[in-house]
C-alpha cells in the first residue's frame, strides 16, 4: 500500500497529494518525506515512527529528526536507537555545526541503554560504536574523527551486507570525507557505486537520492546525477531541502529554469518552517535557497527577479542559531548582485556582518575590494585586500587550509585588480592567473552553488581589456567547460571572438546567451 501511495505520488508531481503535504499539521508519511525502513530492536509500536525519524535525517531535516527520535526514547525507553538517532541529528558532517555536546550525551545514553538492553543486537552496537568516533574527545582534528567514522560504517556495510541503510550512511560518509582538493573525485565516485545500485531496487529512499546529489555535485560527474536529482523531490515532497538540492546539479550543468524552481518550491516550505522552528536551522534553509535562486536568476539575465532577492534578504528580521549555511548565503547575495552586474561602486559600500564566519565576512570584502577598485576609490581597495591578508592569517591558526585558500584566492583577486587600476596590467594578469591556478586546485563547499565570480572568468576579462582577444576566448571557454552557461563567461567569449575577428563563433555565443535568458 505504501509503495503504491509513492508511486502514484511520482506520478503526481505537484498534484493533490504533494499539495495536502504543505499543510504539515499531520504526521508526516513516506509519501511526503520518502520511503525507509531501518530494522531495530526497539518495540514495534514505535516501528513506523522511527522510519520517519530517518527519513527526516536523510534529508537533514535535523531540528525535526531530532524532535522525532526524542519522541520514540520516550515512548520506548530501552530503544538504543532512538538516542542513536539523536545524535546522529547532532552530527552535520558537511558543515560542522552540530551541537557536539548534546550529540555525545546522546550517544552516551544510546550505549548505556544498548549495555543495559539484552535485545540490544550486534548490529545496532555496531552502529553506536561507529558514531563514538565522531564524539571521542582527544583533541584530535574533527577531520580525523570523520575519517574514522567513515572506515567503521565501511566496517558495519561489510559485516552487514544486506543492510542497505549502513551501505546508505557509509556512502555519505565517503562523501564527506572526500578532500577538496582531489580532482578525481575518488570518494564521489566510490559513493556513487554505492548508491546507483541501490536507487534501483529503493527509487524512493529519500537517503539514497540525496547523497547522490551530493557525491555528484562536481563538474565530471554532475550528468549522472540528474536522474536522482529529478527524483528527489517527488520522493520527498515536504522538505525544503530536498526541494533545494537538485539545484546543486541543475547549477553544474547550467540548467537555470530547473534550478529556479527547486530553490522558489524549497524557500516557500523553509519560510512556512520558520513558524515552528526553536533554531535557525530553517532560516539556513531559507537563505540557502536564496542564494541558488539569486546566482539562477543572474545566469539567465532575470535581473529584477535577482534584485528582488536582494530586497527579501534585506528585509528579513535577524534570528538566532544561524550557521555557515546562512552566513554564507547573507554575504553572498549581495555581492552576486553587485558584482556580476558591474555595480562597482554599490559592491564598494557593502557593509561587513561582523556576525558572520570569517570566510563569510571574506565574500563581502572582496566584492568591496573589486567593486572600490574598479570604481577608483584604490585606498579602499587597499584596506579590502589586507583585510583579507588578515583573514587567510587567522583562518589558518585554526588548521582551516580549505577555506584560508579560499580567502587568499580572494585577495589575490582584488590585489589583481588594483594592479589592473594602477596601470600594471602584466602584473594583473599574472596575479589573476596565479588566484586561478590556485582556486582550480579546489572544489567548491556544499554551501554555495559557485564563487560570486570564477577567477578564470576574470581573467579572461582582463585579458579582452589588455586587447588580448584570442587568449581571453581560450579562458571564457575554459569557464564554460566547469560552469556551463554561465551569463557573463558566454557574454564575455561572444565579445571576445567578436574582437578577434571569428564572427561565427561570437555568433554562436550570442545565440546561446539568447537562448540560456528569457
Amino acid at each position: 500500500m505504501r509503495r503504491a501511495a509513492i508511486l502514484l505520488l511520482a506520478c503526481l508531481g505537484s498534484g493533490p497529494l504533494a499539495l495536502a503535504a504543505q499543510e504539515h499539521q499531520h504526521e508526516l508519511s513516506a509519501e511526503e518525506i520518502g520511503s525507509v525502513h531501518f530494522l531495530t530492536s526497539c518495540s514495534k509500536t514505535v516501528e513506523l515512527s522511527f522510519d520517519r525519524a530517518v527519513a527526516l535525517l536523510h534529508s537533514f531535516q535535523y531540528e525535526q529528526a531530532m524532535k522525532a527520535f526524542s519522541e520514540i526514547a520516550i515512548q520506548d525507553p530501552t530503544c538504543a536507537m532512538a538516542q542513536w538517532g539523536v545524535a546522529m541529528s547532532h552530527y552535520h558532517g558537511l558543515w560542522r555545526n552540530g551541537d557536539t555536546a548534546a550529540g555525545r550525551a546522546a550517544l552516551e545514553k544510546a550505549k548505556a541503554i544498548a549495555t543495559a538492553n539484552p535485545n540490544a543486537t550486534p548490529r545496532e552496537v555496531a552502529y553506536l560504536d561507529a558514531l563514538a568516533e565522531i564524539y571521542y574527545q582527544d583533541g584530535k582534528d574533527s577531520a580525523l574523527h570523520d575519517r574514522a567514522f567513515e572506515a567503521k560504517m565501511g566496517a558495519v556495510q561489510a559485516a552487514y551486507p544486506a543492510d542497505s541503510e549502513a551501505a546508505i550512511f557509509h556512502a555519505l560518509t565517503l562523501y564527506i570525507t572526500a578532500p577538496k582538493t582531489d580532482k578525481t573525485f575518488a570518494n564521489q565516485r566510490k559513493c556513487g557505486e554505492i548508491l546507483e545500485p541501490l536507487f534501483n531496487l529503493q527509487p524512493h529512499h529519500p537517503g539514497v537520492a540525496h547523497y547522490i546529489i551530493h557525491c555528484y555535485d562536481n563538474p565530471v560527474l554532475a550528468e549522472k546525477g540528474l536522474g536522482a536529482a529529478r527524483m528527489y523531490a517527488k520522493i520527498a515532497p515536504v522538505s525544503a531541502h530536498a526541494n533545494h538540492m537538485p539545484s546543486h546539479l541543475f547549477t553544474r550543468v547550467g540548467l537555470w529554469d530547473e534550478s529556479i524552481r527547486s530553490n522558489q518550491r524549497s524557500e516557500k516550505l523553509a519560510t512556512e518552517a520558520e513558524a515552528s522552528s526553536t533554531n535557525g536551522e530553517a532560516r539556513d534553509q531559507r537563505l540557502h535557497a536564496m542564494d541558488y535562486l539569486a546566482y539562477a536568476y543572474l545566469q539567465s539575465g532575470r535581473v529584477k527577479e535577482a534584485q528582488a532577492v536582494l530586497v527579501e534578504l534585506n528585509s528579513l528580521a535577524s534570528v538566532a542559531g544561524l550557521t555557515l549555511t546562512g552566513d554564507y548565503a547573507i554575504a553572498a547575495i549581495p555581492a552576486r548582485c553587485t558584482i556580476e552586474l558591474g555595480n562597482w561602486k554599490q559592491a564598494s559600500e557593502l557593509q561587513v556582518r561582523k556576525e558572520g564566519v570569517p570566510w563569510a565576512q571574506a565574500i563581502t570584502w572582496v566584492a568591496i575590494g573589486e567593486g572600490s577598485a574598479r570604481s577608483g576609490n584604490l585606498d579602499r581597495a587597499a584596506q579590502a585586500e589586507q583585510t583579507l591578508a588578515f583573514l587567510v592569517s587567522t583562518i589558518a591558526k585554526q588548521n582551516n587550509a580549505y577555506w584560508s585558500n579560499q580567502v587568499e584566492v580572494q585577495r589575490r583577486e582584488v590585489a589583481a585588480w588594483i594592479a589592473e587600476k594602477g596601470g600594471k596590467s602584466s602584473d594583473s594578469i599574472a596575479i589573476m592567473r596565479s588566484a586561478a591556478e590556485l582556486e582550480e586546485t579546489m572544489d567548491k563547499d556544499a554551501v554555495t552553488p559557485g564563487p560570486v565570480t570564477p577567477c578564470r572568468e576574470m581573467l579572461a576579462e582582463l585579458l579582452l581589456l589588455e586587447n588580448h582577444p584570442r587568449e581571453s576566448l581560450t579562458e571564457y571557454e575554459a569557464v564554460l567547460k566547469v560552469a556551463p552557461n554561465r551569463f557573463n563567461a558566454v557574454y564575455g567569449a561572444a565579445r571576445s571572438a567578436e574582437a578577434s575577428g571569428n564572427g561565427a563563433v561570437a555568433r554562436s555565443y550570442f545565440k546561446k546567451l539568447a537562448a540560456i535568458s528569457p
